[in-house]
């Protein structure tokens, strides 16, 4: 029952910025992977974060105003289908338990939310699958009267609670001991795949049931693709592996990256490279402070990895020059950093309202990862030693009233310790 007070307490604070308004908030459908199974079924982001209920299609309703309320409408109670599927909550334990107001059948959703809105300016997510209920034609009528959701809801959600930190600290170190054991089990000639099998076994064996997204397990001239999910290919002595992964508790997501060599021994080429990274990701997080802007520790890495990358020649001209002309994107191609919570490329704006040329400032509570890399595929005008060296360093910071706590810091990243966990199991 605790843990559903949390979500009341995001209805009820939805409910105050609404005023006499109501907002609508449809679950996902099933998807269906072939044939008559289905893949596993997940929350749709915003409806977990107001409700916490766990079944597909369900419709909540939100009102502002003298009166607040919600009501809950589910699928009803079926003996037949819960011999097949498992239980069904049905709306009556669904509204006693989820700490509704009312629980209806989804079957009377056509009949009630038009009855319940009457002439209600109605808050809906862009995505929201409410045209099942309210008509092209209702929508054509009450056009004045439909707002957008999302940016309420974006608002709330870029800020975390400690009951949604706790959740995302708990998937940081079940993703960061999932790191630490693949660095172990890692040695020339296993196939990437089979390091991405001990990845989802750890992540099972702490609760884990979901990786938060397809996890990146990328060796040699494969961690120059930044989003490389194939994981088939056999690792060689000599090369880097790239691991992107991290696994969902209670929906929220953990989004860490490591790079070592397969062999446990950097090249000086590689180390080069990845203490170029690394210390552009400690600068990086460095700048994650209240009040400091979202670019700023994109910007700060940015210029650690140019003057790098012109100390060793890997390109040419001034720090100005290669700025300017943008040619450092051809190493370093993405921003450092994105929001975390919900989704692992979590909701929130990245632009001032008040000023679209400037980035948000921070904030007590933001989650964001930091996560500078640099890529060098084959080229001539690059040194072949670095040919093929793609490194990528990731972890999840909080914003603190002090400054920042990295949720992610059980997983090591400084060289010294990498040589000494890679392959060291004899599984």
């Amino acid at each position: 029952m605790k843990v559903y007070k949390e979500f009341k307490k995001r209805r009820d604070r939805l409910a105050s910025i609404l005023d006499d308004s109501v907002a609508i908030i449809v679950n996902s459908k099933e998807s269906i992977r072939n044939k008559d199974c289905h893949y596993p079924f997940r929350s749709e982001s915003n409806f977990h974060y107001i409700s916490g209920f766990p079944e597909p299609e369900t419709i909540v309703m939100i009102f502002g105003g003298k009166n607040p309320k919600s009501i809950i409408f589910c699928q009803p109670k079926d003996e037949v289908k819960e011999v097949w599927n498992g239980v069904i909550i049905g709306p009556e334990k669904a509204s006693k338990d989820f700490l509704f107001d009312e629980g209806y059948p989804l079957s009377a959703a056509h009949k009630l939310i038009p009855k319940f809105i009457k002439s209600k300016k109605i808050f809906l997510l862009p995505s929201s699958r409410i045209d099942r209920i309210l008509t092209p034609k209702w929508f054509e009528i009450n056009n004045k009267l439909r707002e957008d959701l999302s940016e309420i809801l974006d608002d709330m959600r870029v800020v975390k609670n400690d009951f949604e930190i706790n959740l995302m600290r708990r998937s940081a170190n079940i993703s960061a001991n999932a790191h630490i054991q693949a660095m172990k089990l890692t040695k020339p000639n296993k196939y990437e795949y089979e390091i991405e099998g001990e990845i989802l076994n750890q992540f099972f064996r702490k609760g884990a049931r979901n990786p938060a997204y397809s996890s990146i397990v990328a060796s040699g001239i494969n961690g120059c693709t930044l989003h490389y999910v194939e994981n088939d290919s056999q690792m060689k002595d000599g090369d880097l592996l790239l691991i992107d992964a991290g696994c969902e508790v209670g929906s929220y997501a953990s989004d860490i990256t490591r790079t070592f060599p397969v062999n446990g021994k950097f090249s000086f080429a590689q180390k080069e490279i990845y203490q170029l990274v690394l210390s552009a990701q400690k600068a990086a997080i460095e700048k994650v402070k209240v009040g400091h802007f979202f670019d700023d520790p994109h910007r700060e890495a940015l210029k650690i990895i140019i003057d790098g990358l012109i100390d060793l020649g890997i390109l040419i001209g001034s720090r100005d020059e290669v700025y300017e002309k943008e040619l450092y994107k051809k190493f370093f191609m993405h921003r450092t950093s994105h929001w975390l919570g919900l989704d692992v490329h979590d909701v929130g704006k990245y632009l001032s309202k008040n000023n679209k040329s400037q980035a948000v400032k921070f904030t007590e509570g933001n989650v964001l990862t930091i996560e500078p890399g640099c890529y060098i595929r084959p080229s001539d005008h690059v040194s072949q030693e670095f040919w093929g060296i793609g490194v990528r360093i990731e972890d999840d910071v909080l914003v603190t009233p002090d400054g920042h706590d990295v949720l992610s810091k059980n997983a090591p990243k400084e060289i010294k310790e990498l040589e000494e966990i890679i392959g060291i199991s004899n599984a």
